[in-house]
């Protein structure tokens, strides 16, 4: 059995709490799904605040999981990427996603945690 050894444990700790955060998981796929402007990620993430929507962006380009560019055009655009570590995140996050999918059974989401 693999185990977390103990100084690997706040990091993970810390990468758990990241992207338990609510909205992380919409933007990641966003990124992962090609939205590049603010305008993009919104209408791919339904229900999502302008105000969430920057504060997450601004949390996983902080921790270097996107890419934040500035194009100096008239206006300015701003782009958003998945960084090298943010889609080395959603492939470690692809065998918990297969995990999740197995576990929710085939009317989908809401039935993860249930017991079988």
């Amino acid at each position: 059995m693999n185990s977390i050894h103990d100084d690997a444990c706040p990091s993970f700790e810390d990468t758990l709490e990241l992207i338990g955060r609510r909205w992380t998981g919409s933007v990641l796929k966003a990124a992962a799904q090609g939205a590049r402007r603010f305008g993009e990620y919104r209408a791919m993430i339904d229900g999502i605040s302008d105000r969430l929507l920057s504060q997450r962006l601004k949390e996983l380009e902080a921790v270097g999981l996107i890419e934040r560019t500035v194009i100096p055009t008239t206006p300015v655009q701003i782009r958003y990427q998945l960084a090298p570590d943010g889609q080395a995140l959603l492939d470690a996050l692809l065998p918990l996603a297969q995990w999740s999918m197995h576990r929710s059974g085939p009317r989908g989401a809401g039935r993860i945690l249930s017991s079988t």
